[in-house]
């Protein structure tokens, strides 16, 4: 495929941005320099398709327990039996779960920060989507969400899918711990205008349209949900699993305990 010079290739945003993070925070392997020798920071680039544009430091995808939010703490206290950490990464969460002898099984669908997880240590890694895997043998107690990763429900269209992969993978009276943000306590007018303009178009207000960026590299556009307490509950209807509790001692972010029913 001839990829236009002005346009970024598509390809493993998230592995290649992971790979330069590690380098970085350890010093293994090549790190990018901002010129001459000296190494530049490792920033994660988020376009929304309103034309928004963050950055934030990658090295949080590494972060040691201390340096973790305290809703992180609370949830890998809630798990439970075997773990499937969905959308591992470079298995911030998962090591810890190891390190304390809990059965843990990381899963990412990018192949670099599967690559970085396993040389932090991380034993036991599936490179796939969720519904990919959940034609596998495998079966879970507990399915991990962190890092924001009730995005992954995508949308109210996505979400029952989603769900309905995870029951398959599922043992009886499991659940799943996931973190998420309730982005209606905002008051910036540049994303009260993005609610708005997600309701006129019949999506949930929250509901993101992304791409990532890395140094040349892009991925394709994706949708990613943040939603409130309350939505979440509404888009359980119909599923294999309802809301058990949430925890908001930390809002906006809270986690969401959903137990199988």
């Amino acid at each position: 495929m001839v990829v236009p010079v002005d346009q970024p290739a598509i390809g493993d945003v998230f592995g290649e941005m992971i790979r330069d993070a590690y380098a970085a925070r350890t010093g293994v392997g090549p790190r990018p320099l901002a010129g001459g020798r000296v190494p530049r920071p490792v920033i994660e680039v988020i376009e929304r398709d309103d034309g928004l544009i963050n950055g934030a430091p990658a090295d949080h995808y590494l972060g040691e327990p201390h340096e973790w939010q305290p809703h992180d703490h609370r949830a890998l206290r809630l798990c439970r039996g075997h773990v499937l950490d969905v959308g591992c990464g470079a298995g911030r969460t998962s090591l810890e779960l190891q390190r304390r002898g809990v059965a843990v099984t990381g899963l990412d669908t990018s192949p670099g920060a599967i690559e970085i997880a396993r040389k932090r240590g991380l034993r036991d890694t599936v490179l796939n989507t969720v519904d990919g895997y959940a034609r596998a043998s495998a079966r879970y107690d507990t399915f991990l969400l962190l890092g924001n990763n009730l995005g992954l429900f995508e949308s109210r269209e996505r979400a029952p899918a989603f769900l309905a992969a995870l029951a398959e993978l599922a043992n009886p009276g499991a659940r799943i711990v996931a973190q998420g943000t309730d982005p209606y306590g905002t008051t910036d007018p540049v994303h009260l205008g993005y609610h708005e303009r997600n309701r006129a178009r019949g999506r949930l207000g929250g509901q993101l349209r992304l791409r990532l960026r890395y140094r040349m590299l892009a991925t394709e556009w994706f949708d990613y949900l943040v939603c409130s307490p309350a939505e979440l509950s509404s888009l359980l209807d119909g599923s294999p699993w309802r809301l058990e509790a949430i925890d908001d001692a930390d809002r906006p972010y809270y986690l969401a305990v959903l137990a199988l029913s």
